[in-house]
Order: structure tokens, then sequence, then C-alpha cells
């Protein structure tokens, strides 16, 4: 079974005393691929170095995520262009460890503070216009701010705009909008949960628009609900959402990874 995470933060501190076990734990469990979403200046180079010790199983995106985006964002994210445009060129060199394969982790979140809501709108759009320019897709995060996302995805989409909608927990409608937008929708371990609505919909969603994700080290699935989530745990998501698809898992995990592969480059 090859499944692949197409969101964890496993670069986190919170691995700090077991990370290279946790990653042969994922690996161990079928999960061969993991996508590396980047959050802030902070965690660049501890990302970096995670990929440059697993580059066979491990890819890179660049982004700053909303929570993060403060006074000082558009110094950030010139920093963040110069290191996607640096590596872009690098990422025609065979080999290449530093190419990134997304943008992300981008996105509007207003769950605790919008405070920096026009700060966010702004290098939300500014993240958009990197994807398009470098054909890259996106790893996009949306938390109380549907509206606002969809109105800016609109009016950006020209064909030229892919990617995931982030631990996608919305509506059946919501869904139908981000699809036909031609987003795919990267469902975690809250799929697992008992109040998550996303199941009773499940199956009329097209299954080549769906894909696999953690988030780890936050929102573990059940049966891990409230400990630290970990690749690995992906195979519980998995299973679920196989459950509720009346098929086998391991032709859920044929199908979530070749609709990654039809996403990012080099995969």
């Amino acid at each position: 079974m090859y499944l692949i995470d197409t969101h964890t933060h496993i670069y986190d501190h919170q691995f700090s005393l077991d990370r290279n076990e946790a990653v042969q734990r994922a690996l161990e469990a079928g999960v061969k691929m993991m996508l590396l979403p980047n959050v802030d200046a902070s965690t660049v180079a501890p990302m970096l170095e995670l990929h440059e010790k697993y580059p066979e199983c491990t890819r890179v995106m660049m982004g700053l995520q909303p929570e993060e985006v403060k006074e000082d964002y558009k110094e950030v994210l010139s920093q963040m262009e110069k290191e996607l445009g640096e590596a872009s060129l690098a990422s025609h060199v065979p080999q290449s460890r530093v190419a990134y394969v997304g943008v992300g982790e981008v996105g509007l979140d207003f769950y605790w503070d919008a405070t920096y809501e026009k700060q966010q709108l702004d290098a939300f759009e500014t993240q958009l216009d990197w994807a398009k320019q470098l054909h890259l897709p996106l790893s996009i995060h949306c938390r109380n701010a549907f509206d606002k996302m969809v109105k800016i995805l609109e009016k950006k989409q020209d064909g030229g705009l892919r990617g995931i909608m982030h631990c996608f927990t919305g509506t059946e409608e919501e869904a139908k909008v981000y699809l036909e937008l031609g987003f795919h929708l990267g469902l975690g371990g809250v799929t697992t949960y008992k109040n998550c609505g996303v199941k009773d919909y499940l199956p009329t969603l097209s299954l080549d628009r769906i894909v696999l994700e953690t988030d780890a080290p936050y929102l573990a699935p059940v049966p891990c609900r409230g400990k630290r989530n970990e690749p690995a745990f992906l195979v519980h998501t998995a299973q679920k959402i196989a459950d509720v698809l009346q098929i086998p898992i391991e032709e859920l995990a044929e199908i979530t990874t070749a609709n990654v592969q039809t996403l990012f480059i080099g995969l």
C-alpha cells in the first residue's frame, strides 16, 4: 500500500525527541511520501533539514500560514519569494533536493483574531500569484473565512490555479464550490470524528478530487484522538474513508495517491 500524507508538519518541535522514529513508523505503515508545508520564517530551516535527511520520502512547499501574517508580512513574503525563485531554478538540476513542489501553507484564518485581516487578504493574493507564475499547486488553509476565500479564488482563477483545500471539514455546498473552482479536498483526522458531516455526503463526491492528510502534529484521527498526530496515523483516516465508501483501503490508497501525483510534479 502506498499512501501520501499531503500535509504534515513533522519538522515541528513536537517531534524533536522522536522525529526519525516517526518517519520510520510512517514508512512502515505504508505512508511512503510526506508533503511538508511551511508555516513562517522560522520553520524554513527545520523543514529543509528534514527534507535533506529524507529526500526520497519528503517534499517541501513554501508559504506563509495565515495565522502567522503580522505587520512584517511583506518582508517575510519577500524572503520567501526569493527562496522560491532560487529553488525554481534549482529544480531543473537533476537530483535537486531544494525544489519546492507547491505554495503552502497559505490562506485565510479569522477564527481567533481578525486584527490582520487586510494583511491576510493581501498575503493570500500575493501567494496565489506565485503559484500561477511558477505553475505550482497550492495548499490552502481556510477557517472562518469561506465567503472571503471564495471571492478571492473566483477573482484569481483563470485556469492557472490548482491545489488542495487543506483540512476540509465544510458542508456539501462548500465542497461543491471548491470542486467547481478546480481544487481538491484534503481529508484528515477530523473526518473520523463523530460530529464531522463530511462522511454524510462523501459518497457523492468525485473520488478523483480527494486526497489524504494528517496535519501532524495536530488533529489526530480516531482511535488516536487526543494524542500527538503523526503521519503513520494516516492509515486510520484512510480506513474510515474507505469504510464509508465501501471500498478496500488499498483501492482508496491507489486512487488518492494518483490524485496527488496529478497535482504535484516530482512525486
